[in-house]
């Protein structure tokens, strides 16, 4: 393992395929030094687990409606017993429509998404063609050094 590493060909494959699939070592560490690579090359950055998104193209394009846990208190007559819905802002087109003119897009870096479906991966194939400015990088596991590969062709290969 290189001290220091560029991460250009990292950012190439990326800005080539749109979505990446990772793998990185459990213990961790390589995430962040990638990240700020991304960073450093005009890319602005989220993170997020894919556990509990729920219907994705919703949660990232969509105005979407959440209930929190009620934690036993319930209001009795005023709302129903299932409690409060607020809608928060899709996570992808708020923080897109929000860019500074010198940034080159935005990336989600989604761990844990091992959990996703094949058919919600293809969602994620389609949304970065559909929106070039929005590039993926998905964690999908533990690898004793961090790799990457495109997920269109991981999934063509299962398929």
């Amino acid at each position: 393992m290189p001290l220091l590493t560029t991460g250009k060909s990292f950012i190439r494959d990326l800005e080539k395929s749109g979505i990446l699939a990772v793998y990185a070592p459990l213990e961790g560490g390589f995430e962040g030094r990638y990240q700020r690579r991304l960073r450093t090359s005009g890319y602005n950055t989220i993170n997020f687990s894919a556990r509990g998104l729920g219907d994705l193209s919703s949660y990232l394009m969509e105005t979407h409606g959440v209930r929190p846990a009620h934690l036993g208190k319930k209001n009795i007559g005023q709302e129903g017993a299932v409690g409060p819905t607020y809608f928060v802002l899709p996570i992808a087109i708020s923080q897109l429509e929000n860019l500074p003119s010198s940034s080159k897009g935005l990336v989600l870096w989604i761990i844990e998404g091992f959990v996703l479906s094949n058919q919600e991966k293809q969602y994620l194939i389609s949304l970065t063609k559909q929106q070039p400015k929005i590039k993926i990088v998905l964690e999908l596991g533990g690898e004793r050094y961090f790799r990457w590969q495109p997920l269109e062709s991981m999934l063509n290969i299962a398929a």
